[in-house]
């Protein structure tokens, strides 16, 4: 019951912090895998799963505010999915050991982006609101979602963390870019969750389900009532820190175990 507890507690904290800041749900594989010694194809199901509920919550909510382009959105999905596919497929092929390489990796990166990045899009109505003409065609932003997807999907990333600041430096306004990165984020967690629930092998599986959802819903929920009096800048560095830390741990205790 311990481990359900601490599966509740950890994704109503990472919910929370996604609510306030729209990032840190990139945490989730790396609790279920490196702390709570998970599989990592039942990790990765279960942290899709929750990254479907913040993207349904976090997409309509952007999409009331009207910071959403649903064009930029359907294009990019349209290559979500196959490429989400994909990066399932890859992760299931290699060795257990290469995924939580991989996991750790790219855990650490997006910590360290998130402390170096320098959010340069320009607000709504900006001068340089001049978006790149990657975006004026449809085909590339079919390519940008095959790989951003593959990755996210492989890698266990829920998608706004590789697709906002993609976004972002392509031109679009960053409450707009965040707005798309969260709908995409749904299209991404489709597929993932079925090819990840599909290996999953441990027991009481629809307690996992029921302990994660709940503490995602209420999370995300608490944490998007409190959003606006919260520092995001330094509650961003904080998550990065707590990232960096974690997944070099995490990467050492592989690197000495195997």
């Amino acid at each position: 019951m311990l481990t359900f507890f601490i599966v509740f507690i950890a994704n109503l904290i990472i919910g929370i912090l996604v609510g306030l800041s729209g990032v840190s749900g990139f945490l989730l594989p790396i609790i279920y895998v490196g702390f709570l010694g998970l599989p990592v194809h039942d990790s990765l199901a279960l942290s899709f799963l929750a990254f479907l509920v913040a993207g349904l919550i976090g997409a309509y909510s952007y999409w009331k505010l009207k910071y959403m382009d649903l064009k930029l959105a359907l294009y990019l999905s349209i290559g979500s999915l196959p490429g989400a596919f994909l990066g399932v497929q890859i992760n299931v092929l290699i060795s257990e050991t290469l995924a939580k390489l991989l996991l750790y990796l790219f855990v650490l990166f997006a910590g360290l982006s998130i402390i170096l990045k320098k959010n340069k899009a320009p607000a709504e109505g900006g001068p340089g609101n001049n978006k790149s003409i990657i975006l004026n065609k449809p085909i590339w932003i079919i390519v940008l979602g095959v790989l951003t997807a593959a990755i996210c999907a492989l890698t266990g990333a829920g998608g706004p963390i590789l697709v906002v600041p993609l976004l972002a430096s392509l031109g679009v306004n960053i409450r707009t870019a965040v707005g798309v990165g969260l709908l995409n984020s749904i299209i991404i967690a489709l597929p993932s969750i079925f090819g990840y629930f599909t290996y999953a092998s441990i027991d009481n599986m629809p307690l996992f389900i029921l302990f994660s959802l709940v503490g995602t819903t209420i999370g995300i929920l608490t944490g998007s009532r409190l959003a606006n009096k919260v520092p995001v800048d330094q509650l961003k560095i904080f998550i990065a820190i707590i990232t960096i830390i974690s997944s070099l741990y995490m990467l050492v205790s592989l690197a000495l175990g195997s």
